[in-house]
């Protein structure tokens, strides 16, 4: 078994849609990047290469190649699955944090947990999402950015 970590963080702005586990979250800002910018799905995918020793996502889908323009990154998270499952490592478990004060996520946590255990070929019961706020403290209290954390559990498929 193989366990692995990630983090991400982005800058909220106007003119972005907000993104989070592949879920269209409404509010009037978004998160800015190269990519979709979700936060959540990024920290998973980071995790997941971690524990695989596979370096990060920045690695697999540089910042500075078009070809990531605006990327889906739901449809990522799937690249990473598929370089795990070549390496024959299948995720047993998910368990992240999202960091942000404000939208509330509570009604949008099923959707991503949902999305990302349908792209990583999971159960559900795989995948957990929470949310919190941090008492309207430094850049996510204040509502400039969102962070995430993930941890996964990873293991060599069973012959």
């Amino acid at each position: 078994m193989r366990i692995g970590h990630g983090y991400d963080v982005h800058k909220l702005v106007e003119g972005r849609k907000l993104i989070l586990g592949g879920v269209d979250v409404p509010f009037e800002k978004g998160l800015l990047g190269h990519s979709d910018a979700d936060v959540l799905t990024h920290a998973v995918m980071d995790s997941l290469l971690g524990a695989a020793a596979l370096g990060d996502i920045g690695l697999h889908f540089p910042d500075n190649d078009d070809m990531y323009l605006g990327a889906d990154s739901i449809e990522l998270l799937r690249k990473v699955a598929n370089l795990l499952s070549e390496r024959c490592y299948v995720t047993e478990n998910v368990d992240c944090t999202v960091i942000c004060q404000r939208p509330k996520l509570r009604p949008y946590i099923d959707e991503m947990r949902k999305n990302i255990a349908d792209a990583l070929s999971v159960d559900i019961s795989q995948v957990n999402v929470k949310a919190t706020t941090e008492e309207h403290l430094g850049f996510t209290g204040e509502g400039l950015g969102i962070a995430a954390h993930a941890v996964c559990l990873i293991k060599e498929k069973e012959d």
